[in-house]
């Protein structure tokens, strides 16, 4: 498929015969590249959708379930009934055994020991002992030292400072600074500024000589340097005119005239490929449907229709309901039957009671009595008639007056 009318044109860069030329194979070996990823990609999309909700949704539900119920619960249990209550058994039994001991023998052994063995003797001992000897160790040492003192300033301060001031200070102040500080002004002074005049005159002159050399060489290396560079630029020009000309041109010229169409081509036809396959892979999917319909859907519906469905009309109409007719009139004949039976049952009761207590009409106390019931064919109440079915199979009288 050519889409290029419908794609913008740029003027710079035209529709060219490379492109025109390259652009059907490659959208064909796109399209025969990509047709099989569509297709495994729709595939795996109608598969992931057919089984997520019905089949991986309740999975996960179950598996969920199942984590829950055989894991996640009985860890819960094992920690809330079995673990909390051991670890808080074991952290209290070493409390018991380690810390409270240890507690115990330092508040009531320990302490008291020290408090009453060591310090109280040792603050009555500082206190009535230790104080007063050495307050007066300290007025005794205080006498001593001030016994020394005035010894020492007697002994020898007093005469080293006389020999300071007397003796010393003179001789090193007319014997020594005095020579010196004449020396010094009158002869290392003019001396120095002789000295100082004359390297001044010397620094100057090789100061002017050193400038001339200096610029002399700085006028020769600027020469050299302006030769180099024009030179280098030269030569610069040249290698840049070469690797535009060897290099840039034909690696751009290459670019915009090869590599941009080739991938501008490749893209707009994995593009189209990518929508082609897509088309195709539907009418894949709807040619599969199709046949499945048509080779399955189809003639099971007909079978359903056609042969199931009336067997089953058959099958409901011919054997099912009469059954379930005959089933329930064979019901009723033994409920009847049935309360025949216990009819016949409280009757004769009834009769050996006479017989044995005597009376005519007499009846035990707390006897039950029949249940007057009406006979076929009339209305009339009968005590001793017992109930019977108002449809029989047989269509006579089950059940006769007494």
């Amino acid at each position: 498929m050519d889409d290029s009318k419908h794609r913008a044109v740029d003027r710079y860069e035209p529709d060219t015969a490379l492109t025109r030329l390259i652009r059907v194979p490659v959208r064909i070996v796109v399209l025969v590249l990509v047709l099989p990823v569509r297709m495994v990609r729709d595939l795996l999309a109608a598969g992931w959708h057919a089984v997520d909700r019905p089949l991986l949704r309740p999975l996960g539900r179950g598996l969920a379930w199942l984590a829950d119920t055989l894991i996640l619960t009985p860890l819960s249990w094992l920690f809330t009934n079995v673990l909390t209550p051991l670890a808080l058994a074991v952290t209290w039994l070493a409390t018991a055994l380690f810390i409270w001991p240890w507690i115990g023998l330092w508040r009531y052994v320990a302490v008291p020991v020290a408090k009453y063995g060591v310090a109280v003797p040792l603050v009555w001992l500082y206190a009535n002992l230790l104080t007063p000897l050495g307050h007066a160790a300290a007025r005794l040492l205080g006498r001593v030292g001030q016994g020394a003192a005035w010894l020492l300033a007697t002994l020898l301060v007093a005469p080293a400072a006389g020999l300071w001031r007397h003796v010393l200070v003179p001789a090193a102040r007319y014997g020594v600074i005095v020579p010196l500080v004449w020396l010094y002004g009158a002869v290392l002074t003019p001396v120095g500024h002789g000295t100082a005049w004359v390297f001044g005159k010397v620094w100057q002159g090789t100061a002017w000589t050193l400038g001339l050399l200096w610029q002399g060489t700085a006028w020769v290396l600027g020469g050299v340097w302006k030769g180099i560079a024009a030179t280098g630029r030269r030569l610069g020009i040249a290698v840049t005119w070469l690797v535009m000309t060897l290099l840039v041109a034909p690696a751009s010229w290459l670019h915009r005239r090869v590599l941009a169409p080739v991938g501008r081509e490749i893209a707009d036809a994995a593009e189209v490929a990518w929508r082609i396959a897509g088309y195709l892979s539907r009418a894949v999917g709807r040619g599969i449907a199709w046949l499945f319909r048509h080779l399955i859907g189809v003639p099971v519906a007909w079978a359903y229709r056609t042969v199931c469905t009336p067997l089953g009309h058959f099958v409901r109409d011919a054997l099912w309901a009469p059954a379930r007719r005959a089933a329930a009139e064979a019901g009723r004949a033994a409920r009847s039957a049935l309360a025949t039976a216990r009819e016949t049952v409280r009757q004769a009761r009834r009769d050996a009671w006479r017989a044995l207590v005597g009376g005519p009409g007499g009846t035990r106390s707390g006897e039950p009595l029949g249940v007057p019931a009406r006979t076929l064919g009339s209305t009339t109440t009968v005590p001793s008639a017992a109930q019977a079915s108002e449809t029989s199979l047989l269509g006579e009288k089950l059940v006769k007056q007494g």
